[in-house]
């Protein structure tokens, strides 16, 4: 069985370039089995930091693996 996991990734970067991540403000929130229970923490987390337009949260997908039952 192919099998791959979600993770929301972010924090608060020093410019609106998200290219350096200020220290102390990385955030790992999972795995999560499915897209659509990752979506909803990132959705959560982006609304909860809206004003902030240097705080950006993403959804990364682990290369699927072969698990065995």
């Amino acid at each position: 069985m192919n099998t791959s996991r979600f993770w929301v990734v972010g924090g608060e970067y020093t410019s609106c370039d998200c290219e350096k991540i200020v220290q102390g403000t990385e955030r790992v929130i999972g795995p999560f089995e499915s897209r659509t229970e990752a979506e909803r923490t990132w959705r959560s987390l982006s609304e909860d930091h809206r004003p902030q337009a240097q705080v950006r949260f993403t959804i990364a997908q682990e290369p699927p693996s072969v698990l065995s039952a």
